[in-house]
């Protein structure tokens, strides 16, 4: 089993893959493996197969956050558990120490998943004016907030703002993380 394993959650443009970066980053310097595993993957997967169906070119990384949105709401709809089953089926063929989440949003069947199985919650909050800016800069095909509107819901352990330099980023990140470790 791992040593740690983080959830970062927040809201689209608030800086989690940032702080999923920051986390791997920790592991290094403590000499420890690590490894990020997406609760949306197979959302990820779908969204490709319908670009290449519609025959349109998806930028690498980009998001269609209303497709992803939908995707993930007829999974859902079909077995509530889809998305978290299909996590934690990955999740047990990982082997790192550190094992970063940094796509929860669904605090019914996904959140639960992953803290029963030891994740802890670290919600990552910056000004909405700057994470719009972060947002626009992207250049995702859409941007919707819908799938987070319930993110409160997820209780977390630490509460991280996302002001300030990188540099304080880290410093903030990682003082969290000592105290778990």
């Amino acid at each position: 089993m791992s040593i740690l394993r983080v959830s970062v959650v927040g809201l689209a443009g608030a800086g989690k893959s940032t702080c999923a970066s920051l986390i791997a980053d920790f592991a290094r310097e403590q000499g420890l493996s690590h490894a990020v595993v997406k609760l949306a993957e197979p959302l990820y997967d779908l969204q490709d197969q319908v670009y290449r169906r519609s025959g349109v070119t998806l930028p690498a990384g980009a998001q269609d956050q209303v497709l992803m949105e939908a995707l993930a709401d007829a999974m859902r709809r079909i077995r509530p558990t889809a998305i978290v089953d299909d996590f934690l089926a990955r999740l047990d063929r990982a082997t790192a120490d550190v094992i970063v989440n940094d796509d929860l949003r669904d605090p019914h069947h996904d959140a639960p998943g992953l803290t029963g199985r030891g994740f802890r919650i670290l919600r990552v909050t910056c000004d909405d004016d700057v994470r719009r800016k972060r947002l626009a800069e992207r250049g995702d095909p859409s941007l919707a907030d819908r799938s987070t509107r319930h993110i409160d819901q997820i209780p977390p352990d630490s509460v991280i703002e996302n002001t300030g330099s990188l540099d304080a980023y880290r410093v903030r990140v990682h003082a969290v993380l000592r105290g778990w470790v």
